[in-house]
């Protein structure tokens, strides 16, 4: 098996078993053609199913050279990992040899959080005088209501909004579905810019159920969600990193100091371990000794 059949076949696995989205696709065959070229570089003739514990500690060595961080490593040896797991599922392998493989220690980097107040003063800044105004309004809404990722929110489907029971149902990673709860304020502005922006669109063929739209009618992108973001906190002169995931964190910061159960957060995100969740307990130091004081039997 050569490096391009087994790639190919990887791809296949990675979309048809593990329903992976396309970025993440993209990043795992990513890390294991860089591994080809390492072996390509360093002139070592080494099939896939031959690869040795020992040459992928040369390869983790070499990228720690490069000055790779310990996330782009971590990221690059689970990619490995899957890869040679792909390969034993194949039989082309009798064992893995990324088993051995150890992680780097990753320091724990809590994520940047919006107060209540500037998260108003961000959705503030946009101008309502646009028709996108109103889009953008209902997006924003959206993702701070729902904590919603950047990809769920622009393949979100009118068909998935239930307004009268006020849910909304999300395809998050791995196409996994979950319920999530439809706040009052992003329900009133979806329907404004569905009745009063979107309706009057000349929508696509293939976008008619999508929710947010562009103005040449088909769904935004990624790419343009960071963009608006971008130039909003400019305008609202915000001296903090703000991205989409930014109010997704909001979101479950905002819900854990309110006294919300970790599981019932850990559902709505959407996590597939509460150890993920748990990274919102570690963000407001007062609301943890609040917590103490109120239920510990020595306070």
């Amino acid at each position: 098996m050569d490096w391009h059949s087994s790639i190919k076949g990887f791809k296949g696995y990675l979309r048809l078993e593990k329903s992976l989205s396309e970025n993440s696709i993209e990043a795992y065959l990513h890390d294991i053609t860089n591994l080809q070229h390492f072996f390509e570089t360093t002139k070592v003739t080494v099939s896939p199913e031959n690869v040795t514990f020992h040459q992928l500690q040369e390869f983790i060595g070499f990228i720690i050279e490069l000055g790779i961080g310990p996330r782009s490593q971590a990221r690059m040896i689970s990619g490995i990992r899957a890869f040679y797991k792909y390969l034993l599922m194949e039989d082309a392998i009798k064992q893995s040899p990324a088993d051995l493989l150890e992680l780097p220690r990753l320091p724990q980097k809590l994520p940047e959080v919006l107060s209540i107040e500037e998260i108003d003063i961000l959705i503030g800044a946009i101008d309502m005088s646009k028709p996108e105004g109103h889009r953008n309004k209902a997006m924003l809404e959206t993702l701070y209501c729902c904590g919603l990722r950047v990809s769920e929110l622009v393949t979100l489907k009118i068909s998935d909004i239930y307004f009268e029971e006020e849910f909304v149902r999300v395809i998050g990673k791995g196409n996994k579905q979950r319920m999530v709860p439809l706040g009052e304020s992003a329900a009133k502005y979806i329907k404004i810019y569905l009745e009063s922006i979107r309706s009057h669109l000349d929508i696509k063929p293939d976008a008619e159920d999508f929710v947010f739209l562009n103005h040449y009618g088909r769904p935004l992108s990624r790419v343009m969600v960071f963009t608006i973001i971008k130039q909003l906190k400019e305008k609202a002169g915000l001296n903090k990193h703000i991205s989409p995931h930014t109010f997704r964190h909001s979101f479950a910061t905002h819900l854990v100091e309110g006294g919300a159960d970790l599981r019932a957060v850990q559902e709505m995100l959407g996590h597939s371990s509460i150890t993920t969740t748990e990274i919102y307990t570690h963000i407001d130091r007062e609301y943890l000794r609040d917590a103490i004081l109120r239920f510990h039997p020595r306070k």
